[in-house]
């Protein structure tokens, strides 16, 4: 049984980086439940110590982050959003800049998740109604999400998952890691329309009127002053996921929108993947297998603390079993010292998720509702623009935390 734990683990980060198990319709987080289930049901782990082993924090927070967002998409704020920039006068290139700034300042505050599934549609219709290819528009999108989310701990689940982990300020996060994710917005947009010139050159027809959909004002309204609350919470001393919960809860309260809609709107996948993957990372991390693993990488000097180490393993890994069970596994098996390693840790795994299509959740997302609605953005496609957009942003967050002294070369 003792040897049941490496296997169990292994399988199951073999089954992240493919994706689903070939043959069957099993996606990441079936793979990652029913591991939990055989760790659980083969006595290799305790209840009581599965239940230990998951960061109840981390997801309240989560949990309640994904209630304040849907609160915004149940009033319509992300479809009108990307409408009033689908319609947006002036050449094409601008209306790519104002895709991937609106997209990263959502973000940032936002689950980018579910900022991108809200906002893919109405865009794809808006852009192709005005003559244009949706492609370098989706890519900016995604790639904007993706760069965005890195400013803050709660733009993103790894950024989450960091900044409870290590208790990191929200402000003093943002300062160190602000300036490299604005500066990787802007290489978004360089990379693209460099890359897609040819498709960007091509003058936009008016828009059609009545492309933009209502809004409810009164429940965006409630959504902003949530939005405040949890800023204003987050420089007190109450706990992160309680101040956050404080907030989501009263958007509940509501007679025009159902709680059931609200809490349905949650992504009950991404948290079901999270309880899962503690349980099995918790496991092996508490095994004689990592243990030996991580002393065999630290006499090699291959341990993540040093951006030489970190960069390249986590653009592999964040590219491979995806950048939420990097963070995981790196975060229970090696023992990180100070903030500086985490910022670098949340920076360069959600900026790494650039590279390709299969980088992030987001990207996946913004290709799946694209190709609903006819628009078919490949591998090659996405590969075009983000391998070359990725490390160039690498390069600008490594150069950044060196120059400020967060972590070694």
């Amino acid at each position: 049984m003792e040897n049941l734990i490496p296997i169990v683990f292994g399988l199951t980060y073999l089954g992240m980086a493919l994706g689903r198990v070939p043959g069957l319709k099993l996606d990441r987080t079936g793979i990652a439940l029913i591991a939990a289930v055989v760790l659980l049901a083969s006595g290799s782990v305790a209840v009581e110590d599965a239940g230990a082993a998951i960061d109840m924090p981390t997801v309240l927070l989560l949990f309640a982050l994904m209630l304040v967002s849907a609160q915004f998409q149940e009033a319509g704020l992300y479809r009108v959003v990307a409408g009033r920039v689908a319609v947006n006068a002036g050449s094409a290139d601008r209306l790519l800049g104002f895709v991937i700034l609106v997209s990263g300042l959502l973000s940032a505050i936002l689950a980018n998740d579910i900022v991108v599934f809200a906002m893919a549609p109405m865009l794809v219709e808006g852009v192709r109604g005005r003559g244009m290819d949706p492609r370098p528009f989706l890519l900016g999108l995604a790639g904007g999400a993706n760069a965005g989310s890195a400013m803050t701990i709660i733009g993103n689940p790894q950024n989450i998952l960091i900044g409870q982990v290590g208790n990191l300020d929200f402000w003093h996060f943002l300062l160190v890691c602000g300036v490299p994710a604005v500066l990787s917005m802007i290489l978004v947009y360089l990379v693209i329309r460099r890359l897609w010139r040819a498709e960007l050159s091509i003058p936009p027809v008016p828009a059609a009127e009545g492309l933009v959909p209502a809004l409810d004002k009164w429940q965006t309204a409630k959504g902003i002053v949530a939005v405040v609350g949890l800023l204003v919470l987050f420089a007190t001393d109450l706990p992160r996921e309680v101040g956050a919960l404080a907030v989501a809860a009263p958007l509940l309260l509501s007679r025009r929108l159902a709680s059931r809609d609200m809490i349905g709107a949650v992504d009950w996948h991404l948290l079901v993947l999270f309880a899962c993957l503690f349980v099995v990372t918790d496991a092996f991390a508490a095994s004689p297998w990592a243990a030996s693993g991580v002393e065999w990488l630290a006499e090699r000097q291959w341990l993540p603390d040093r951006v030489a180490v970190m960069a390249p393993l986590l653009t592999l890994a964040s590219n491979t079993i995806g950048n939420v069970p990097s963070v995981m596994v790196i975060l229970s098996m090696w023992p990180i010292e100070g903030d500086g390693p985490l910022y670098g840790l949340a920076l360069l795994s959600t900026l790494a998720g650039n590279l390709l299509l299969v980088g992030s959740l987001a990207n996946i997302i913004v290709a799946e509702r694209a190709q609903a609605l006819g628009v078919r953005l490949s591998f090659m496609d996405f590969a075009r623009a983000g391998i070359p957009m990725t490390l160039a942003s690498l390069a600008v967050a490594c150069g950044w935390l060196l120059l400020g002294g967060w972590m070694a070369w």
